[in-house]
């Protein structure tokens, strides 16, 4: 069930956003058949962008959140009101109509598109003979489906403990009532109470092992980082090919998957250049529209490799209808952490998809811009080039060498790590010209004939 609040109290600010009203400040709730599964892992959210999908892409988009989690839609109601309800978010009509829906299909289960507050739940749940989830529940049901590493599962507890612990009160009676039993509770401490302390004891648990986590994090990112091998990260909306692009890319074997946050654990793996300049290629967890601030924190350590990275990869569907809200949603999220200002590169995938004869718009081919297809592999190698050139922590120069054949070992490392642009023999002496990191170069600049040229002066 979809809820447009149509006040003015609830209309967006901008003229952009007035133009997207019905998406902009538009909570839904849904009906469906099958129950969730427990856990999943996270991935980074923000608070409310400035621009939104509009109304019938945001309503399919967390249609496909529940197909995701394993639900089986029943039915979907759509209600517009003027500002939403506090007792129950929907109106009491509205609830009627939820309740002999319910009645009706045998649902299980009642999925909302929007966050209910702690009374708003008790009150929708005290009408409904079975359970509620809101659009927070069902994303952490959905990571932690997900969760493989021990850092994904402490990450998405994190967040749903946080989550419940202003919720506790008032579920069932005995929450409210004295706690039993020998060394069960403190003087006059309530169950409520008790929960409540039991929660925040293994909140600080999480806390402190998560801690151990970005400490050994930090280790390993510092002996990378003693090597001059520079991190290009991806990011963009989730399900937007990112995976499948990394695994094109790498060679990797990453779960590449149509469901939404199929990725929540960062993934490094080892990249050439067209250059011979090695990097690090990380893949991450997808962004999506009002995620909740809390997974943005608990997940602040697997996003440091997006903070630490000299590059963003912004990966976009290109075939999606919502192509620019997506980008606005991620931009969102970015801003957050802080890196959107970050060199990036604009990369449109999934160019396979579009109809025969379709052309991308000219807005969006701006410089920057790599169209390519990851499953097809289709303009991958300019996505390399445009890499290459956009690095600058260890530029790419253009040297000459005059180099003894007996130093083997030193023109291997040049064969290796640079491109051989030029190469000629006299007597035990082999000339060549190199073009590759400005770190390797300088490495052998002993043997450098003449002082090293920018790599685009040498090209003019």
């Amino acid at each position: 069930m979809a809820v447009e609040f149509t006040s003015d109290r609830f209309r967006p600010s901008s003229a952009a956003q007035q133009a997207r009203a019905a998406a902009a400040v538009s909570e839904r709730s849904q009906i469906a058949g099958d129950s969730l599964a427990e856990t999943t892992e996270a991935l980074p959210t923000i608070a409310e962008p400035p621009v939104d999908l509009d109304f019938d892409a945001s309503l399919a988009e967390f249609q496909e959140l529940a197909r995701s989690a394993g639900a089986t839609i029943a039915a979907v109601l759509i209600q517009r009101r003027g500002r939403p309800d506090p007792a129950t978010l929907v109106g009491g009509g509205k609830l009627d109509e939820i309740v002999a829906t319910v009645a009706s299909t045998g649902a299980s289960l009642v999925l909302f598109d929007h966050d209910l507050t702690p009374s708003q739940a008790r009150n929708v749940e005290a009408r409904l003979p079975c359970t509620v989830i809101d659009r927070t529940q069902l994303i952490l049901d959905i990571f932690a489906r997900h969760a493989r590493t021990r850092e994904g599962q402490l990450q998405v507890e994190l967040a749903q403990l946080e989550y419940q612990l202003p919720r506790l009160a008032g579920r069932g009676k005995t929450m409210s009532q004295t706690g039993g039993g020998i060394g069960t509770r403190g003087p006059g401490e309530t169950q409520l109470e008790t929960d409540r302390r039991k929660i925040n004891v293994r909140l600080d648990r999480i806390k402190q092992q998560l801690e151990a986590v970005r400490r050994i994090r930090r280790q390993q990112r510092g002996r990378r980082e003693a090597v001059p091998v520079p991190t290009v990260a991806l990011v963009g909306y989730t399900n937007a090919g990112k995976s499948t692009l990394f695994n094109s890319l790498t060679g990797g074997e990453v779960l590449a998957s149509e469901r939404m946050f199929a990725t929540l654990d960062p993934k490094l793996r080892q990249l050439s250049l067209p250059s011979r300049r090695k990097v690090l290629l990380s893949d991450t967890v997808g962004f999506i529209r009002n995620l909740p601030h809390a997974l943005v924190t608990s997940f602040r350590a697997t996003l440091e490799e997006v903070e630490r990275a000299e590059l963003l990869l912004h990966v976009r569907d290109a075939a999606s209808p919502t192509l620019d809200e997506q980008r606005a949603q991620v931009e969102t999220v970015l801003a957050e952490l802080g890196v959107r200002e970050k060199a990036t590169l604009q990369v449109l995938n999934k160019i396979d998809l579009l109809p025969a004869g379709a052309t991308l718009e000219a807005g969006i081919q701006a410089p920057g811009t790599i169209a390519v297809s990851a499953l097809t592999g289709a303009g991958l190698d300019d996505l390399l080039h445009a890499i290459d050139a956009a690095l600058t922590a260890d530029p790419l120069e253009t040297a000459e060498f005059r180099i003894p054949q007996s130093e083997g070992r030193v023109l291997a490392a040049l064969e290796r790590g640079a491109t051989i642009t030029r190469q000629r023999f006299e007597g035990n002496l082999v000339y060549l010209q190199a073009v590759g990191p400005a770190s390797l170069l300088e490495r052998y600049r002993r043997y450098q004939h003449r002082d090293m040229v920018s790599a685009r002066e040498a090209r003019e």
